[in-house]
């Protein structure tokens, strides 16, 4: 039998269930359905446990920093603290009990299943299906992509990705790092300073391709004073395991070897897995085509990495904000993605927003960009140890606006919202330079890179 209800959400991570519980609480019949943890990758595999990683692994960098700065230390690295943390304060040992309970608790019902959609309202799981009268919500997320190297198919079972990681109780005596995006980096510095042997390799000509080259020149100098090997244009020939080692071939250098090889390639949606065919959606393409309110055919919307607009928490949780008011009828304004924020939280951390310079070029922008490096800041100069970073800033020269912005250092990611604001609220570059920056903070490095824009 087909049960009757208002709302169902397919995929309950962070924007899923967001728009379940606000929908729930506005007094709507919604049925939350997953196969996996309701709360989805970010607080039990990304997020948030891996940011407790790298807090601890950033303790022991600045424990590292003392000597010549304010005496002598000895740090002697423990892993099981860190992934004592993990299974206590983050996950409950994996176990979504209370996000259960909570949602629950606002009104809606949870179906634990792997649901499919069987046209624009109708939800099957397993046995069960479900038709909506009010709308469908797609926010199924994203999975780890693996590119088609000869061999690391064969081996999937073998390898990490960023679960593994972060369910390790014991740091590898060494690993390979397959991808130099924002995950590659962040998990492979911290293994890196718990004294891993760690290789990160990347196809593309540099880290954090996505961003400016400023920052992927900059993470990759820091990494290599971390110990870690980065080899960046990389063409793997073939994947093997040999003696309970990985041996990455690599085309005009020597191969690379790890007791462990995590691959942090990149996630894709699974559009066919969700029936998206039923709802005229092209399978074979990487997102579900939304609209500025998220819809994406009568009665159905979108949200999340499923989307394809950025594989973020908070693009999630903002998308939600848009689908509940739209599903309620408030008439929500559409979604406005120019001043997109993201962080890369290696030390230091990569802050940036809306487009990059090159980025803007490819727009048909007149761009003009502003510089100035954070240790000779008065900040920085405080700072001295690990004060390595910049502040970049992209300007559209004939309106006078900035329309991106890179703030890296101990704080990138926090300098960053002044910047975010800039972009969002179109505030002329003058008056960014009669503002009042204080002093002496990491922020007043966007003074001098404002000034530069003239230069």
């Amino acid at each position: 039998m087909t049960e009757q209800v208002d709302v169902v959400v397919l995929g309950m991570g962070p924007g899923g269930e967001e728009a379940a519980g606000r929908l729930a609480e506005a007094g709507l019949d919604v049925v939350g359905i997953d196969g996996n943890l309701l709360g989805g990758e970010c607080p039990y595999w990304g997020c948030v446990p891996s940011k407790m990683m790298i807090r601890a692994g950033n303790l022991l960098a600045e424990a590292r920093r003392v000597p010549g700065m304010a005496g002598q230390a000895a740090v002697t690295a423990d892993w099981t603290p860190v992934a004592r943390r993990i299974r206590a304060e983050a996950t409950d040992d994996w176990d979504d009990r209370v996000a259960v309970e909570r949602f629950e608790g606002k009104g809606g019902r949870f179906v634990r299943g792997w649901g499919r959609l069987e046209g624009p309202r109708r939800v099957v799981v397993g046995e069960r299906a479900f038709e909506a009268r009010r709308a469908v919500v797609v926010a199924t997320g994203a999975s780890p992509w693996a590119p088609p190297v000869p061999g690391l198919a064969e081996l999937a079972d073998r390898t990490w990705t960023n679960r593994q990681a972060i369910e390790a109780d014991a740091v590898p005596a060494s690993m390979v790092v397959l991808g130099g995006g924002a995950i590659g980096v962040e998990l492979g510095q911290v293994f890196a300073r718990f004294g891993c042997e760690v290789v990160v390799v990347e196809a593309a000509g540099r880290l954090l391709a996505l961003e400016e080259p400023e920052a992927g020149a900059l993470v990759a100098d820091v990494l290599g004073r971390d110990g870690v090997d980065v080899r960046t244009g990389a063409r793997i020939t073939a994947v093997r395991h040999s003696t309970g080692r990985f041996v990455l071939e690599l085309e005009g250098d020597r191969p690379v070897t790890g007791d462990r090889l995590l691959v942090a390639t990149g996630r894709r949606p699974d559009l066919a897995a969700i029936g998206a065919r039923t709802i005229g959606v092209d399978e074979s393409g990487r997102s579900l085509p939304v609209d500025g309110r998220l819809r994406v055919v009568d009665g159905v919307w979108g949200i999340g990495d499923v989307t394809g607009v950025g594989a973020f928490t908070h693009v999630a949780m903002y998308q939600a904000g848009i689908v509940v008011a739209d599903v309620l009828g408030d008439d929500p304004a559409p979604a406005d993605y120019r001043a997109l924020p993201r962080v890369t939280f290696t030390d230091p951390e990569i802050g940036s927003v809306g487009l990059s310079e090159a980025a803007a070029r490819d727009h048909g922008l007149t761009v003009r960009t502003g510089f100035s490096a954070l240790p000779v800041s008065a900040r920085g100069w405080i700072h001295k140890a690990g004060n390595d970073g910049f502040v970049k800033v992209v300007e559209d020269a004939e309106r006078g606006v900035l329309v991106g912005a890179t703030s890296a250092g101990p704080a990138g990611g926090e300098v960053l919202s002044m910047l975010t604001l800039a972009v969002h609220a179109e505030v002329p570059v003058a008056h960014l330079r009669r503002m009042i920056y204080a002093y002496p903070t990491f922020h007043r490095a966007v003074e001098p890179a404002l000034a530069d824009l003239e230069s």
